[in-house]
This record gives structure tokens, sequence and C-alpha cells, in this order.
């Protein structure tokens, strides 16, 4: 992904900043491109527009991971593993 591909998502983001799709979209585009602060503030943002968003929560772990600042990332990694819906065990089935 290069840089180009930002500006029509920036472009769409300034018309509808509480979309959701945008926002994340906007935040993979900066995350592959290693602009970490700027793929935080999507993914924070995303955070606040959903906040039971796992993705959300891990994709705003991981930047801060990149960032340094593992401390501050892990609530949010913890969160999305949580939130993470898992496939039942055999022994959770009722049959």
């Amino acid at each position: 992904m290069t840089a180009q591909a930002t500006v029509s998502l920036e472009k769409a983001k300034r018309r509808e900043p509480r979309s959701r799709s945008i926002r994340e979209a906007l935040g993979i585009a900066y995350f592959r491109l290693s602009r970490w602060a700027e793929a935080e503030a999507e993914f924070r943002a995303l955070v606040e527009l959903s906040p039971s968003d796992e993705f959300a929560h891990y994709a705003l772990g991981r930047a801060l991971v990149n960032q340094g600042r593992r401390r501050e990332a892990t609530p949010h990694i913890k969160l999305a593993r949580s939130l993470r819906p898992r496939p039942p065990r055999e022994a959770d089935s009722l049959d």
C-alpha cells in the first residue's frame, strides 16, 4: 500500500468522520505504512465509536506496541482477547 491510498481515505473521513469502516481502513493503511501515531489516532477513534470492537482494541494495542508503549497497549490487547469469539470446545457441548 502506498501513501497515495491514504489520500482518498482521508477525504472520505472528512465527509463521514463517524464511519467505522473508513476509520478502520485508514488505520490499517497507516499501520502498513509504519505511520504508528496516525494509525493509533484512527484506532482510538474506532474504539470510541465501537467500544466492543475486538479488532479496534487489538489494532490500537499493536500500534502502541510499535511505538514502544507496551504498558499502555496491554489493556487493549487483553480486552481484545476477551472479546474475541471462541469456537465451542467439545467439553462444553451439552450433547
